[in-house]
């Protein structure tokens, strides 16, 4: 297996475990706990407050966390396989 293939998989892994990591802190944040509607909704909002926002905030920080994650994953390992 080459460098780049390499890199591109731990990526791939970073950005799936930071997607699990995300599930289960909006699991476990809110009043509610679960991944029901209320858990769901309560996790988001206390995400989203740590910035000041409410739902719509968790949501984007919530999304935007495993993607962040794979890609740092991917130029940390890049430059490890060099």
């Amino acid at each position: 297996m080459d460098n780049e293939t390499k890199a591109t998989a731990s990526g791939a892994t970073g950005g799936v475990v930071g997607a699990a990591g995300s599930i289960g802190t909006v699991a476990m944040a809110g009043s509610v706990t679960g991944l029901g509607a209320t858990g769901i909704t309560s996790g988001l909002a206390a995400v989203g407050s740590v910035v000041g926002g409410g739902m719509m905030a968790g949501l984007v920080i919530t999304a935007a966390a495993p993607v962040a994650i794979g890609v740092a994953t991917y130029f940390v390992a890049k430059k490890f396989f060099k």
